[in-house]
């Protein structure tokens, strides 16, 4: 997820402007959009959000899997596919 890494000015912009769900929830929708263009499944994109890091813990990465599963689920339903079709999203 390479292209999802802003660069130094994004960063910048980002943490001179407030937090809140709506940014949070977009950039959730952001990253499944990305994944489901890059042909991954659900489950690729769920062992990467749970995949260890220095940021967040166990229980707060299983809590963000269980929201991008909403957010993927979510998505399918609004374009009317199947989620064994939801690989090939455009």
């Amino acid at each position: 997820m390479d292209e999802l890494i802003p660069g130094p000015e994004e960063i910048l912009a980002l943490r001179q402007q407030p937090v809140d769900v709506e940014k949070i929830a977009a950039a959730i929708a952001g990253v499944v959009q990305i994944a489901c263009r890059r042909g991954q499944t659900l489950e690729e994109l769920t062992a990467e959000v749970l995949k260890e890091d220095s940021i967040l813990d166990w229980g707060q990465r299983l809590w963000l899997s269980q929201i991008v599963a909403q957010a993927w689920q979510r998505l399918v339903e609004e374009r009317g596919q199947d989620l064994r079709l939801a690989r090939k999203l455009p």
